[in-house]
């Protein structure tokens, strides 16, 4: 028997990674993903007896660091080798105290089962004996009551029954068993050993138990168990009301956080996870109006904490997590305090902590010397509320100066770049298409300041101007105007010139600004940013444009629901759609996509269709607006006509693919398309034949991302039938695809190319960065005044505006 438990340790089936049928799949994906270079145990040790379990090579990971210095930063979470979860009262029993939370434990079961299986340490320090044994006990009473009434008083006496309280010590003895029982069921379930371990404060005071804890737990971990560990609540004696933390080698076990904060030291684990029932530690208590979860805590920052009531349940309140906390982070272990008790809401808790993202409060020693992302947030804000209250021609001259320093400061810019390129092209891990967008010149720079100056131009009747105006009554006017969105996060990959673009996009709208580029970019990025904060000091505006240079990952800043008003991502088709999963209530400006289609109708001209699918596919074959998809008027085939375009694809090294309706059509034809949704970002393109005009709308809308499309036509109604019909933010008459830009439209720059139903649509401008606001100015109207009762009526008569300038009022 004891053979066979063994055996289930191992988790391995067949010399392959297997995981139980009813495992989470996103989360035992990823442990495989994680554990194929790891060693695999061979069949000939997998029945092994007891004795030889030492030489049993089980699986590990490369995780290996010197104890004694707890993490600096949340990434480097991902190293962490021995972990020890401890689960408060509040994450493991029901809000009725009186029973275990079967689906909360569930999920965390599987979590640190995933964990194990990477070769991570794992221990868990629970709570639950009393909420476990109160339930047994409690039906124990009530079913032992009902018989006894029954018996001697009747049926009519039933109702009258009561549960007497009961002792604390006396619900653990009854339920530890039950526990440890339920736990062992659970972790069965994932090939999961684990072993039960009941201490008190003498364990850890006592230095030959204290060894001999030591030791088992080593011995337990060493052979892939899971300890689970808790006070032995039938025995440990009250708390001692002024015994508490002790410096460094002393610590009360008067709670299950001061004994995982114990036990995290004692064994050198590097990480240390508390859930409770809060979202973390803040600086205020939760629920009050002005409290904030804090991310990263320092030991120098507990004066500025203001701690509330303890959770329904345990003995333990946040100043009491906070200083065990503390005290296992002087001790060289890294904790985390998180929400343990909302699944949906915090979802794979655990192991998006070990993964290094931001959930809950990480406790470091090291403090940044520069602000925290929230605080750039906050800064940004509070400069872009002063950015939109200056003058007109005040942002203008903010805008202009930057173009003069991208001109004045060439040398440097290109200085940085040239960095960039070096470290880039040395490590080879950008395509060239990525080294080409990543690396700038003295003509690109020339032509940013051209169009930064264009920018200052239309800026000039952008915030504030008056886009309707309507008289409700006599005396009560109604204005509709334009302003800033709030705080826009841009967020781009290889693209150092978009960093001045939108900054300048931002600035003339008014708009705050917080920027993450890719550290490809790093020096590139830096030296625009200070040029941009050196033009907005102009007029004292300097914070209004951040770059975030923190170790932030792009998932972590979508979070930020409550301080970003909006995410631009700038970048390839798989960064956009990241951004969209990642968004929590953030909108997403942009477009996943650029599957552009160039429609060749019978009547068009052959001049026209080699210029136009030329420029479409072989200008720029990365950029989003290139065409990805020729379709063809079936009249057309066997004609010069298409005989030239196959030449002139030739001669352009452009790969065909033939779709479906095509490749019938050919004996020997190209390799036929995969998918007829398929964006190349290459010199690829597909073909296909469609019989008419409606015919290829209609595939457009099918296959096509509502980017660009084209028709080639000398057919008038055609083409403007075309136009009408297709629902796509671009559509072009006899135009090359690659005019879908900011830049050509004379929007000065883009911020991007938005594929939306809503609010800016097409490239994305000045306009696209701006939304209203209603003013009503009135002389103590109420509106009881337009009640049949009142002496008032609507006039509802609109003002016109054209000639209205930005916070000028007319004369009407």
């Amino acid at each position: 028997m004891l053979l066979q438990r063994l055996a289930a340790c191992s988790r391995l089936k067949a010399g392959k990674w297997c995981a139980p049928a009813n495992a989470c799949p996103r989360l035992w994906t990823r442990a495989a993903s994680q554990a194929k270079h790891l060693p695999v145990c061979p069949p000939s040790l997998r029945h092994t007896a007891v004795r030889h379990w030492s030489n049993i090579p089980f699986i590990t990971v490369p995780l290996t660091r010197a104890h004694g210095k707890s993490f600096a930063h949340r990434s480097e979470l991902k190293q962490a080798k021995r972990i020890v979860v401890k689960l408060g009262s509040a994450v493991v029993t029901r809000g009725d105290e009186c029973g275990l939370a079967l689906g909360r434990l569930a999920s965390i079961v599987e979590q640190v089962a995933v964990l194990q299986n990477q070769g991570r340490e794992m221990m868990i320090v629970t709570s639950g004996a009393v909420a476990f044994g109160k339930q047994r006990l409690r039906h124990e009473i009530l079913l032992s009551q009902s018989v006894r009434q029954a018996l001697h008083s009747g049926q009519n006496q039933l109702k009258d029954m009561s549960v007497p309280v009961l002792e604390a010590r006396a619900c653990a003895a009854a339920g530890q068993s039950g526990l440890m029982a339920l736990y062992e069921a659970m972790f069965t379930q994932y090939s999961t050993c684990t072993a039960q371990i009941l201490v008190t404060n003498l364990d850890f005071h006592d230095e030959q138990k204290r060894r001999n804890l030591n030791s088992t737990l080593h011995e337990l971990l060493r052979m892939n168990i899971v300890p689970i560990i808790n006070t032995n609540d039938a025995v440990v004696p009250p708390p001692e009301p002024n015994s508490d933390l002790q410096g460094v080698n002393v610590i009360s076990i008067k709670d299950n956080d001061s004994l995982a904060a114990r036990l995290a030291v004692e064994m050198k684990a590097d990480l240390l996870i508390a859930l409770s029932d809060v979202e973390g530690l803040y600086d205020s208590p939760p629920g009050s109006d002005d409290a904030k979860l804090i991310d990263i805590f320092y030991p120098g920052d507990q004066q500025s904490i203001t701690y509330g009531t303890k959770s329904r349940v345990g003995i333990g309140g946040m100043e009491a997590k906070v200083k065990a906390a503390l005290w296992a982070l002087q001790g060289g272990t890294s904790v985390v305090i998180a929400n343990g008790t909302h699944p949906k809401v915090t979802g794979h808790v655990i192991t998006d902590i070990v993964e290094g993202k931001k959930v809950g409060t990480f406790f470091s020693e090291v403090k940044p010397a520069g602000p925290t992302v929230e605080q750039q947030t906050e800064m940004a804000r509070q400069g872009g509320r002063t950015l939109a209250a200056l003058l007109p021609e005040q942002r203008s001259e903010i805008i202009c100066h930057l173009a003069d320093l991208l001109t004045e400061k060439k040398d440097e810019i290109l200085a940085a770049n040239k960095k960039d390129m070096e470290l880039a092209s040395g490590t080879g891990r950008l395509s060239p298409p990525m080294l080409k967008r990543l690396s700038l010149s003295p003509a690109k720079l020339n032509s940013l300041a051209i169009g930064l100056r264009q920018i200052a131009v239309s800026s000039q009747d952008s915030v504030g101007r008056v886009i309707r105006r309507t008289r409700v009554a006599n005396n009560l006017e109604l204005e509709q105007i334009t302003v800033p969105i709030g705080v826009l996060l841009v967020i781009f990959e290889s693209r150092p010139d978009c960093l001045p673009q939108v900054s300048a996009l931002a600035i003339a709208s008014g708009n705050a600004l917080l920027l993450k580029g890719g550290k490809e970019a790093a020096n590139s990025n830096r030296i625009l940013h200070q040029l941009t904060q050196e033009a907005l000091s102009l007029h004292g505006v300097k914070d209004t444009v951040q770059l975030v240079s923190t170790r932030e990952e792009v998932e972590d800043l979508c979070r930020l629901d409550k301080m970003i008003d909006l995410i631009i991502p700038r970048g390839s088709s798989q960064l956009v759609r990241d951004i969209q999963r990642a968004a929590k209530g953030i909108p997403v400006l942009g477009h996943s996509e650029g599957i552009c289609h160039v429609y060749i109708d019978s009547d068009a001209s052959i001049d026209k269709v080699i210029k136009i699918v030329r420029d479409s596919k072989c200008d720029y074959p990365a950029a989003c607006n290139a065409m990805e998809t020729l379709l063809v008027h079936r009249d057309l085939l066997r004609t010069p006509v298409f005989d030239q375009i196959i030449d002139m694809l030739r001669v352009e090294r452009v790969k065909i693919h033939a779709g479906p309706r095509f490749a019938s059509y050919l004996t020997f034809s190209p390799s036929e398309v995969k998918s007829l949704r398929t964006e190349y970002g290459d010199l690829e393109c597909c073909i296909e034949v469609v019989d008419s005009m409606q015919d290829a709308v209609d595939h457009i809308h099918k296959y096509g991302s509502s980017h660009t499309d084209v028709i080639v036509t000398e057919n008038e109604e055609t083409a403007e039938q075309f136009l009408q019909q297709l629902d796509s933010a671009c559509v072009f008459w006899n135009a090359s695809s690659r005019f879908s830009d900011g830049y050509r439209f004379g929007l000065g720059a883009e911020v991007g190319i938005s594929t939306a139903r809503i609010h800016a649509r097409g490239p994305v401008g000045l306009e696209g960065l701006l939304t209203t606001k209603w003013v009503l100015r009135g002389d103590g109207h109420t509106a009881a005044d337009f009640s049949e009762q009142g002496s008032m009526k609507y006039l509802h008569e609109n003002i016109p505006v054209a000639h209205t300038l930005p916070g000028q009022r007319s004369s009407n």
